[in-house]
């Protein structure tokens, strides 16, 4: 059986360290948006029998359109090529595939978006109250279920530890992010929100098995052992289902993240990295948490 609330010293240590650098890179890099949130255009085109790279398409759109912030990827034969830069109007875009049309004849739009930088403002501003009702919607979720469980710590302190864990799995792929943003230029774009809402939702699931046990032991051995043990016990005890459920989750991510597709590559990163966090935090922190909140050992 493992001690897992015997070196929760070092757990935390570990946890304060990945969340540190996580801020640290997020106050000092910040995120690179797209265009779907701060406003511009997303324009999705492809070339047949000209062979080129992204390097080309970047010199072209700089050289002969003047698009000094053109953002170019492709897919992995570089058949296709997605643009990303400021806002145009219609009669711009028009001349835009008239210009390519006689550079590349073979060219062909398939996508073209135009966001205004309110539109993108709009959906920035959804997003983030849409993360803070999650998180008060479980806080307040896990202090009612856990009302049973009020001794020896408050169930609201269940709650509060809970969103200390969302806090956790969130902030370190969004530091991941932040990083890659100012290293490799990705953006965040509304499938990173996503991710980062499902990398919450999958983190509470995990706390609340570990949490429904401790309050089953809770309620069987009340009074007869000390909360330390009961904790560890009820740890040790869904170990197994943690790595197990969790495990599955991984492999298919990984999978994705290898095979699947570029323009997801990001996306399953975010879910893999805060799936993992989220396993770490569920079995290293919550439970020893609840340790260090309360106030005797005995239950």
């Amino acid at each position: 059986m493992l001690n897992i609330v015997g070196n929760k010293k070092i757990w935390f240590t570990i946890s304060i360290i990945l969340v540190g650098i996580a801020v640290i890179s997020v106050a000092t890099f910040g995120f690179k948006e797209s265009a779907e949130l701060k406003g511009g255009a997303l324009w999705e085109f492809k070339v047949s029998g000209q062979n080129l790279s992204v390097a080309d398409v970047q010199n072209e759109l700089v050289t002969n359109l003047h698009i000094e912030d053109a953002q170019v990827s492709a897919d992995a034969g570089n058949q296709s090529f997605l643009v990303i830069f400021g806002s145009i109007t219609e009669p711009v875009h028009q001349q835009y595939i008239t210009e390519l049309q006689q550079v590349w004849p073979s060219f062909q739009e398939l996508s073209f978006q135009s966001i205004s930088p309110s539109v993108g403002a709009n959906l920035r501003n959804n997003s983030i109250i849409a993360i803070l009702l999650v998180l008060v919607g479980i806080s307040l979720y896990i202090a009612f279920a856990f009302r049973k469980a009020s001794r020896p710590i408050s169930s609201w302190k269940y709650g509060w530890i809970t969103l200390l864990t969302l806090f956790h799995d969130v902030a370190i792929p969004a530091g991941m992010l932040a990083l890659l943003g100012h290293f490799a230029n990705v953006q965040i774009d509304s499938d990173i929100i996503v991710a980062l809402l499902v990398v919450m939702g999958f983190s509470v699931h995990d706390t609340i098995v570990v949490f429904d046990r401790i309050r089953e032991n809770l309620l069987n051995h009340r009074g007869k052992v000390p909360f330390a043990t009961i904790i560890n016990d009820s740890v040790n005890q869904t170990l197994a289902r943690s790595i197990n459920t969790s495990l599955t989750l991984i492999l298919v991510l990984l999978a994705l993240y290898f095979v699947g597709p570029a323009d997801l590559k990001y996306f399953v990163l975010t879910l893999l990295v805060g799936v993992t966090t989220g396993i770490y935090s569920s079995i290293f922190i919550a439970s020893p948490a609840l340790v260090v909140t309360s106030k005797n050992e005995s239950v």
